[in-house]
């Protein structure tokens, strides 16, 4: 498997949804787009996957018009559609079709100097949920900060 280069990772996905699935899918995209991809200028926040005339599309991706462009620079926030096997198309449309399940950008990054997004088949959290697993990522923090102090204090 070929080296991966991160470039955004959504992490308000993992505090807001259960991921049950991901995929990995190619998006469609200009020249301009994939510079300014490779210059960070992208964000992720409020963007959502959806299958539509069996086609997977990417909406709300913000990918800002690289600085370098000309007259044919892309616009912002337009829909991009994204690139996966019909088995795995037809998965989604299945388990989209059931109630609570939504599908959410994770993380976006290069794979072999190709742009790769993947994707998450999400439920959506409630409150108490969250609630719950912040409570635990602190207790397990204070935990290991304990097991600290008492390994430099022996």
């Amino acid at each position: 498997m070929g080296e991966q280069l991160n470039i955004v990772k959504n992490k308000k996905a993992e505090h807001n949804y259960f991921i049950d699935d991901r995929y990995e899918a190619g998006v469609v995209l200009t020249g301009t787009e994939v510079k300014a991809i490779r210059a960070h200028k992208v964000s992720m926040v409020d963007s959502f996957a959806r299958v539509k005339d069996g086609e997977v599309w990417l909406y709300n991706l913000h990918i800002s018009p690289y600085s370098h462009g000309n007259i044919a620079n892309h616009e912002p926030t337009r829909t991009r559609k994204l690139l996966l096997h019909k088995s795995e198309i037809r998965k989604l449309i299945g388990k989209t079709k059931e109630k609570g399940y939504t599908l959410v950008p994770l993380r976006i990054y290069f794979l072999r100097n190709v742009a790769k997004v993947e994707i998450g088949l999400a439920r959506g959290k409630k409150l108490f949920d969250k609630r719950r697993q912040i409570a635990k990522k602190t207790a397990k923090r204070d935990m290991e900060r304990a097991f600290r102090e008492k390994q430099k204090g022996s």
